[in-house]
Parts: C-alpha cells; sequence; structure tokens
C-alpha cells in the first residue's frame, strides 16, 4: 500500500470503526473462552494521543495452541514469540501471548520466552512506557504498570526500567527511541537519553535490514528532519549515514541558500515532507549527498557535478543498506535529475514535454518544491512546470509517433543505433509542432537521407 493510500484509510472513519470493532470481537471470544485479553502496545498509545493507528495489536493469557483452536482459520506467526495472526471480518490481528524474556545473548533475541497468565509481566519486559499499555475494549479501561499514562501526559519517552539494559537487550530500539520521540513529538527523558547516546556505537550489532527499515519509517513519518537532528545528536547517524553527517558545515551561497550550510538544508527539507513515499523520502535526504565532496569557491561557492556524483553514491549506499534495486533506481533518478527542472524554461519544447510526461516527474517536481521551500522560497519554476503539465493537453505531451522503424527499413535505412537517433529527431519535431503529419515526416528523413554523409 502506498503512503498516500495508507493515509487517506487511516483519516476514514468507517474503517477506524471497522478495525475496532474487529478487535473487540476477538477479545469478546478469547474472554468467553475464560481467558485474559486486552489491546497492547502501539495502538493504544495512538488512541490515547487521538492520532491515527492501521493495526490493533492484543495480548492474551491464551497460548498460542489455544488461540488456534478457539480460531480454526489463524495461522501461528511466531509460535517462539506465541503470535497467531487472527481473522476478524476483513482484518488481521496480532493475537500474542503475555510473556516474560529471558536473557538477551545476541542484542536481538531473548534466549527464551516463559509464557506468562498476567498483563503485568508482559508490560515490565517492553520497551518504552508509553509502549506498554492496555486497553479493555470491553470496560473502556486503560491497564497502566509501568507509568505510561504519566508519561503521556509529558509527552516523554522513556524506557521501562533501566534504560541501558533495555538497549542492550536490542539495539534496533536505540533507533525506536529516536522514531517515537520525533514521530510523537516527545522529548526524551534525560537517562534515556543519555544511554542512547552511550550505547549508539553499538548500533552495529544489528543487521543493517533492520537499521535501513527503521530508517525509511523515520523518513516517511511525521518530523523526519527532528529524527535526524536526533541521531545526529546522538551520535548514531555518523556511524549509520556518515555521508550525510558530512555535510554539516558545508557552506552554502547565501543568495541562494539563506538557511544556512547543506546538513541544516537538507533537514529543513525533511521537515517539509508530507506523507511522502519511501522513495522521494530517500531522494529528499540524499538529494545534496556529493555537495561536500564538489564543494569549489569561484566567483561563488559552487558544487558542479553534484547531481551526478550524488546519484553513483546513492547506489553505494543503498548497497550497503540493501535497498531493493527498483528503490534504489528510483532514488538515483531523483538525485541525479534533482537540478533538471532549474533548466525548465530554457529547455526546447521537445525537451520539456518529454521531462513533464516521465514517469518520474510527479515526485521530481515535488522534490524540488520542497528544495525550494528549504531555501530560497522562490517557486517560480515549480509552478511554471505545473501549469504546463495541467494545461498541455494529453496528445501534445504524448503524441502518437509518426513514423516506426518498419517506416524506415521501407525507406532504405538499416536496422540499428541510426534508428532510435532518427526516430527520435522526428519526435522531437512532432512535439515543438515542426512536424505534424506521417507524410511530412516521411518527407524530412528522405531529405536528411539525400544530405551529404548520411546512409
Amino acid at each position: 500500500m502506498n503512503q498516500t493510500n495508507q493515509h487517506q484509510i487511516l483519516e476514514d472513519p468507517e474503517f477506524r470503526e471497522r478495525l475496532d470493532e474487529g478487535a473487540r470481537a476477538v477479545v469478546r471470544a478469547l474472554r468467553e473462552a475464560g481467558h485474559r485479553a486486552l489491546w497492547a502496545g502501539g495502538a493504544v498509545r495512538d488512541r490515547l494521543l487521538g492520532i491515527p493507528y492501521n493495526d490493533i495489536d492484543i495480548a492474551t493469557s491464551a497460548e498460542p495452541d489455544e488461540v488456534e483452536w478457539l480460531f480454526p482459520a489463524s495461522v501461528l506467526v511466531g509460535k517462539s514469540f506465541g503470535v497467531v495472526r487472527v481473522k476478524a471480518g476483513e482484518t488481521d490481528y496480532e493475537v500474542a501471548t503475555f510473556r516474560r524474556d529471558g536473557a538477551y545473548l545476541d542484542g536481538r533475541h531473548p534466549e527464551e520466552v516463559v509464557y506468562a497468565d498476567h498483563p503485568e509481566v508482559d508490560a515490565r519486559r517492553r520497551d518504552f512506557t508509553v509502549n506498554a499499555l492496555f486497553y479493555d475494549p470491553l470496560e473502556g479501561r486503560v491497564l497502566d504498570f509501568v507509568g505510561g499514562s504519566r508519561d503521556l501526559a509529558s509527552r516523554t519517552l522513556r524506557t521501562v526500567g533501566d534504560p541501558s539494559e533495555r538497549f542492550r537487550e536490542d539495539r534496533l530500539r536505540l533507533l525506536r527511541a529516536i522514531r517515537f520521540a520525533a514521530q510523537l513529538d516527545f522529548q526524551i527523558e534525560a537517562q534515556t537519553w543519555e544511554a542512547i547516546r552511550l550505547e549508539a556505537h553499538r548500533i552495529g550489532e544489528i543487521s543493517v535490514e533492520r537499521i535501513r527499515d527503521e530508517l525509511l519509517r523515520m523518513l516517511v513519518r511525521p518530523r523526519a528532519g527532528m529524527a535526524f537532528r536526533l541521531l545526529d545528536e546522538s551520535g548514531l547517524l555518523g556511524i549509520i549515514l556518515p555521508e550525510v553527517e558530512r555535510m554539516k558545515g558545508v557552506a552554502q551561497p547565501d543568495e541562494y541558500h539563506p538557511e544556512g550550510d547543506v546538513f541544516i538544508h537538507t533537514l529543513l527539507l525533511l521537515d517539509h515532507l508530507d506523507n511522502p513515499t519511501p522513495e522521494l523520502a530517500l531522494g529528499a535526504l540524499f538529494h545534496d549527498i556529493a555537495k561536500p565532496d564538489t564543494y569549489s569557491v569561484s566567483d561563488r561557492i559552487r558544487f558542479n557535478g553534484h547531481d551526478k556524483l550524488g546519484a553513483e553514491m546513492v547506489i553505494r549506499i543503498a548497497d550497503r543498506l540493501r535497498f531493493p534495486n527498483r528503490m534504489t533506481e528510483r532514488v538515483r533518478d531523483l538525485v541525479a535529475q534533482h537540478m533538471r527542472i532549474g533548466q525548465a524554461k530554457k529547455m526546447k519544447p521537445s525537451t520539456l514535454k518529454r521531462m513533464l510526461r516521465s514517469e518520474l516527474f510527479p515526485e521530481l517536481l515535488e522534490l524540488h518544491r520542497l528544495d525550494c521551500l528549504a531555501s530560497h522560497r522562490d517557486l517560480e519554476l515549480h509552478d511554471y512546470c505545473a501549469e504546463h503539465l495541467a494545461t498541455l493537453p494529453k496528445e501534445e505531451l504524448r503524441p502518437p509517433r509518426l513514423l516506426s522503424g518498419h517506416d524506415l527499413i521501407e525507406l532504405g535505412f538499416k536496422p540499428g543505433p541510426k534508428f532510435k537517433e532518427i526516430l527520435s529527431e522526428v519526435e522531437d519535431l512532432q512535439l515543438e509542432g515542426r512536424l505534424a503529419s506521417r507524410e511530412e515526416a516521411l518527407e524530412y528523413v528522405r531529405t536528411k537521407q539525400a544530405q551529404p554523409g548520411e546512409d
């Protein structure tokens, strides 16, 4: 599901009503079978904060075998952690058995899991107090064993128990703390923050895939700029993305970038993201990634070729963090082309139309808008392109081709690289209104073929 569609669904009251009702039904069935059952985790937190949530997890005293027996169509998805996926209506819910975790020896997984029959035991093994709340949807009351309600009220992110111990159990919690603080606009409690800074150097002990996924969650949620400020201040950024940290202190020309250096500009741009796709968000993060390596001073500060070098750097970073190939290619192209709109008014009509009709253009235009808002705030070129895109008829942007390769063969051309060159030239003239029919195009090619040096 793309970000836009997901956002629309979350804002749909009928969706939320169906989600809640299905989760109540699961709890009711478990209760009627003699088990404890409650809503747990992020949905409880977000419900109390009055913000949308897209799933509801259920915690229960029932063990996985009992849940599977009670819900015959269920699917066991995490036997070692007691997680069963249960369908109610059209929605799937994860039902997890209350548990106590054993020792974490690998900085990721507990060595053993012991099932429990009381929610307090489960609450005390969770990461942050605001994620350790439970809600009884049948009685309409919150169960709080670790002070999560207090921290919600003060908008504070605090670990359950000793922060260093929590982060040593699972290093990913270092990044989750940053994400939650930014996403919820919470302050990180002092001891929790100090533990993040002390443990940051060990983030590399977890897989790059887990790091990558957490970074993407930060980027597509509100206050992405705040997330990356916290990553920097905690010491995590320089370990995970040293290329981004290197943008700090790289000066820019005041007439184009009154906001400050490349790092400040990038964080401001991230602040302007509004429900972006992961590719657009990564394009925003990396669009100026090569400026530290292309910095020069002549008549003014310049970064010649930073778009091209940036695209090459994206490939290296994506390979290191194991981004999917399709995502890598999309982000690479956004970075490589993010300066193109700056030349829009100087483009030939054919070049402009080719850009406007490209599959990449909507995200390219939005990246340009964000780039402007985070610097000089001049949207003249953005508006120029947006107006052309809105007013040009579809048949002018993408008219039927006047000639094909078959036509060129009939004219005596041999198949080869020349084909593409001639057909592209004919289409340029068509887009510029200089060729309007197949006959005119054939005559143009015949004339060109007869010129000296053509064959």
